[in-house]
């Protein structure tokens, strides 16, 4: 197993970490539950292998994360990993509240101390609950009490949140959505070089995309297979990423026994990317962007739609279905769609849109193909 030593409070931590939001589930009693039998043989294939990192959260399978979690690891020795879990932004609302639902995971996770806890999914809003609150002081007396070694924090903004929440605290550590199709989304690029520079250790979140840069059509798997025959698509994301200096811990949210497996072949073996690899990533991202059903460029000047169709965003969904082929990525935000009755089925053919369009594109036309094929696949 690979591990990287984090400077600023002498962890090592393994470099794949295993997140926790994902465990493969059954239905009991009408519910979706995590499937406790088949999740702890992965987290305790994981731990025999190596793995010292595990996050969770809070709001995780509907509560319930950390309470298995929990329980999963207190058979080993405590010292033996680190565990990472997050306070909920949404549900502080006092300064009271940053205590009362830390000592409730506590609880939950049945443990004496967290390892690494982070502010979750900090952006412009929340960032001002944690200035308003002084939360991180509230956290600094939780340090002192034994009960947090590390403090740092998610982040789900764009870069300027990202430069003036990194400037607000000297902080451990903290975690982005980073990996190669990514590089100019939230903190990006700009945001790793901030990190190296500021010498803030990076945990990654998304490095695959949800599983999108796995999932890509079979031509394209085909481009990455015959390249390096033996290596797992999945495998290359991880690896662009681990071959950053400044990454640590790498997140998945591993949800089978085989992709437990998959991935501890990459990080058990793990190389770093060779100076042709990475040529060979920047030319099949130009590839996986051009593999669209449509050349919207999301300048929106087709609305607003007078029949309520979000003409930009059924276009965006469309687009990366054909890049990632990915359905499970879609099913949120569609079927928010769904809800709001702005998917492309609303169209009226009234023609308005395709006048406005700098692209030219035959909207109604689009609209129809689609509907079509993201109703055929989202659940």
């Amino acid at each position: 197993m690979e591990y990287r030593k984090m400077q600023t409070c002498g962890a090592n931590t393994s470099l794949l970490g295993f997140g926790c939001m994902r465990f493969p589930t059954i239905n009991k009693d009408g519910k979706d539950v995590i499937d406790r039998e088949a999740a702890e043989e992965m987290l305790d294939l994981a731990y025999k292998a190596g793995v010292n990192y595990f996050d969770t959260a809070y709001p995780y399978h509907n509560g319930e994360s950390e309470l298995f979690v929990g329980e999963a690891l207190k058979k080993y020795p405590r010292d033996s990993f680190y565990l990472a879990t997050k306070l909920p932004m949404w549900d502080v609302h006092s300064a009271d509240d940053v205590r009362r639902i830390f000592e409730k995971q506590l609880e939950k996770l049945q443990m004496d101390y967290v390892d690494f806890y982070l502010l979750h999914g900090l952006n412009d809003g929340s960032f001002k609950t944690v200035v308003e609150f002084d939360i991180v002081s509230i956290l600094e007396e939780l340090r002192g009490e034994g009960k947090i070694r590390n403090i740092g924090f998610s982040f789900h903004g764009g870069y300027d949140t990202f430069e003036e929440i990194i400037n607000y605290y000297s902080w451990d550590f903290c975690q982005i959505q980073f990996n190669y199709m990514d590089q100019d989304e939230q903190a990006g690029m700009k945001g790793y070089k901030l990190t190296e520079e500021r010498g803030i250790p990076l945990v990654i979140m998304e490095p695959v995309k949800g599983g999108s840069l796995a999932n890509y059509s079979d031509d394209l798997k085909e481009q990455f297979y015959n390249f390096k025959p033996g290596y797992s698509v999945a495998s290359w994301a991880l690896r662009w990423v681990g071959s950053m200096p400044n990454v640590h811990v790498i997140l998945s949210g591993m949800s089978t026994k085989e992709q437990v497996l998959d991935n501890l072949d990459t990080f058990n073996n793990f190389e770093y990317m060779s100076d042709e690899e990475l040529a060979f990533i920047d030319e099949m991202i130009v590839k996986i962007r051009a593999h669209v059903n449509n050349g919207c460029t999301g300048c929106r000047y087709c609305m607003p739609c007078p029949h309520g169709v979000d003409i930009p965003r059924n276009f965006r969904l469309w687009n990366s279905y054909a890049m990632y082929n990915n359905p499970g990525g879609l099913n949120y935000e569609y079927n928010d769609m769904l809800k709001n009755k702005t998917t492309a089925d609303m169209c009226k053919e009234c023609g308005l849109c395709e006048g406005k369009c700098p692209q030219n594109l035959p909207i109604r036309e689009h609209l129809k193909a689609a509907f079509a094929e993201l109703s055929s696949v989202v659940k």
